[in-house]
């Protein structure tokens, strides 16, 4: 089998602790590749070289202008090898390899973005109210930041938060997860081909107790960039208290799309079929609560039930496959229970419901009509092909119905009124907000949720300055002596 190695300053090293772990092929259920696990004396190393690359010349030295260059470079590489990361994360992750790899390619645009930023980095002059005084800003690198990445859209939130920190002249140890990381460290070979000095960038990889705890609680981190389930989140959150890091979280959701009766139809039917079974459903944004106008609710299910009657469901990285297995068998396992659940409380299965009888994680694409707002599929975020939908009947109501979630990331809105569009899309309670569409995003775009979808954003030219501190410089221009001491000017 395939075996991979840790990114520690520079050199491919196996874990301390001589821990491995094995990676199986969601599709088949077959082991395919080993990892080092990281020790937290190799999280220790990871983060001591990044301290010591933030005053190392070799990076501190560059201008903004050459930080930029080498994300550029990054960006090129990232494009040129985006088939080959798209099948090693098919082959982890069970994604489908036409989306992984049109993925990977995408996510050059975020590296070039960042890259056109990194010498977009300004201070300011500030006009001040005191005479004979010269004072302006800086913007400086914050430090030393935690990245730590899930596996389901792994390229993509890799981009979202390396990129900013690079272009910004941070260091970053990055936390690949212990499912699936193998696309990761695939990604950290490029890393060095594109020159960035050993140290800037450690890819690591392994349990919690071992490598993200002592990860996030070290006195040495100074940001924590943080994307996975709120539980997580909640321990990530309490181990910051112990550096004060600077801490941003995106974290799932149970995002609503909201059909209104003068609706394309059509397009609605395919945003919910996007917003659901687009990745298999394994998406932070997935639009898991379809919120549906009842006069429409019946011939949306139709379309949708049309449609998913002959969705190609199988391997992977078989380019037809439009369905693939979800990455493990625990979720499945998970979106059953969720189920019975739901139909104890009175749900009607309209379509699939069960796993598939052949090898691998699969699950049936399964359409669930709701008995009311407390119908289990409507709360527990599933990370899977299941869509759940409900009736409204009035514009009131359909926004009521949106935020009745403790989650609050992505949403939808389906209308031919513009006015409406409008009205409903900045009352819904989310981070994002689609209107007659769903699932697209942008280098150029903020994304991020609030309530138990977490804050702070990712992607935008905020997202950047987010990774510096500002500094304030105060130059007395005057050549008299400084006045009285004891008094504050």
């Amino acid at each position: 089998m395939k075996h991979y190695p840790l990114l520690i300053d520079g050199a491919w090293v196996e874990g301390a602790s001589g821990q491995t772990m094995t990676s199986e092929n969601p599709a088949t259920g077959a082991s395919w590749a080993t990892f080092a696990c990281a020790a937290p004396e190799d999280v220790e190393r990871a983060i001591s070289a990044a301290r010591r690359a933030l005053s190392d010349p070799a990076w501190r030295d560059l201008t903004q202008t050459q930080r930029g260059k080498l994300l550029y470079r990054l960006a090129e590489l990232v494009e040129e090898n985006a088939r080959h990361i798209g099948e090693i994360e098919t082959t982890d992750s069970g994604k489908l390899l036409a989306e992984t790899a049109s993925q990977t390619g995408y996510v050059g645009d975020y590296y070039r973005y960042y890259a056109g930023l990194a010498d977009k980095i300004e201070g300011a002059v500030l006009p001040i109210d005191k005479p004979d005084m010269h004072v302006f800003t800086q913007r400086a690198p914050i430090g030393v930041v935690a990245a730590i990445v899930p596996w389901n859209a792994q390229m993509f939130l890799t981009a979202t938060k390396l990129g900013p920190a690079l272009a910004a002249g941070c260091t970053v140890v990055l936390k690949a997860s212990e499912m699936a990381p193998a696309p990761m460290l695939e990604f950290a070979r490029l890393i060095e081909a594109a020159g960035f000095p050993p140290g800037v960038v450690s890819v690591i990889t392994g349990d919690a107790e071992n490598c993200a705890i002592p990860l996030t609680r070290h006195p040495d981190v100074d940001r924590i960039a943080f994307t996975g389930g709120p539980e997580t989140a909640r321990h990530v959150v309490r181990n910051s208290a112990e550096n004060f890091a600077v801490t941003s979280l995106e974290l799932g959701g149970k995002s609503p799309i909201v059909v209104f009766e003068d609706a394309d139809l059509d397009g609605a039917a395919n945003g919910l079929i996007a917003g659901n079974f687009g990745a298999s459903g394994q998406s932070c944004v997935a639009g898991s609560r379809g919120i549906v106008h009842r006069s429409v609710l019946e011939t949306v299910a139709a379309k949708i039930e049309e449609r998913m009657a002959g969705v190609v469901i199988g391997d992977p990285l078989e380019p037809g496959t439009q369905i693939g297995p979800l990455c493990t068998a625990a979720q499945v396992a998970r979106i059953e229970d969720t189920l019975a659940k739901a139909q104890a409380q009175g749900a009607r299965i309209r379509f699939g419901g069960a796993p598939l009888d052949r090898p691998g994680n699969y699950m049936a694409p399964t359409l669930v009509e709701c008995a009311g707002p407390e119908t289990e599929t409507l709360k527990v975020e599933m990370f899977g092909p299941v869509m759940s939908l409900l009736p409204f009947d009035t514009e009131e109501e359909a926004i009521a119905l949106a935020n009745a979630s403790v989650f609050g990331l992505g949403s939808g809105v389906f209308t031919e009124n513009l006015a409406r569009a409008h009205r409903v899309s900045a009352r819904i309670k989310a981070g994002i907000c689609w209107v007659n569409t769903y699932r697209a995003v942008s280098p150029i775009a903020p994304f991020g949720g609030l309530n138990q979808s977490g804050y702070g954003r990712e992607a935008g030219i905020e997202a950047v300055l987010d990774y510096t501190r500002t500094k304030t410089v105060w130059i007395n221009t005057s050549d008299k002596p400084m006045s009285n001491p004891f008094v504050m000017r």
